[in-house]
């Protein structure tokens, strides 16, 4: 995997911490979430809309290491078969797209949450039809990463095509179908 910015090496460190991590505190067992997403191409072009996360069941422990080793074994492939086998945890809109969430996990950090959700899809291959476009093939999960402080408001990312795997420190890692077209998350906050 190739590192693009130190934004994504700050992502991969924070789905890392929060799927590897220990049991955390759970006061909520669900929520909305709402930010405003915000993508600046290389090229200086902005674009920003509306995000909103509704999550109906935060997953258990036990969910987030079967998740885990399932990784570990196959992979985005095997873990999007695994996904897909689980009834919705939520749904997740990103302007006018809407997907299916699978999985969504809260853990406590300083004085809030650090929450990461992934889709059974893609939600979004930003850039795909471009000229000299990569392949989409493999990348199969949408990730959401961020942070709901008890005041204030939050920041987070979202990956909107993904390939996730273990690697040989047992940390998740993403590789980004667009890394170079980060979408940050600003104003995070839960309704």
């Amino acid at each position: 995997m190739r590192m693009h910015n130190f934004v994504t090496i700050i992502r991969l460190t924070s789905v890392a911490v929060l799927l590897t991590c220990a049991s955390p505190a759970r006061a909520q067992t669900s929520g909305t979430f709402t930010a405003l997403a915000k993508v600046t191409s290389p090229a200086g072009t902005s674009v920003e809309a509306p995000f909103t996360i509704d999550v109906k069941r935060f997953a258990t422990d036990a969910e987030r290491d079967a998740l885990i080793d399932t990784i570990k074994k196959g992979g985005s492939e095997a873990a999007r078969l695994l996904l897909m086998k689980q009834s919705d945890a939520g749904t997740l809109q990103l302007g006018g797209r809407t997907a299916s969430v699978k999985y969504a996990y809260a853990r406590r950090i300083g004085n809030g949450r650090l929450i990461t959700a992934i889709t059974g899809e893609p939600i979004v291959f930003i850039g795909a039809g471009m000229p000299n476009a990569k392949d989409t093939a493999g990348y199969m999960l949408g990730l959401v990463v961020f942070e709901v402080p008890e005041t204030g408001a939050g920041q987070g990312e979202v990956v909107p095509a993904a390939k996730i795997r273990v690697d040989a420190q047992g940390a998740v890692v993403t590789e980004d179908y667009s890394a170079a077209n980060v979408v940050r998350l600003a104003n995070v906050a839960a309704k």
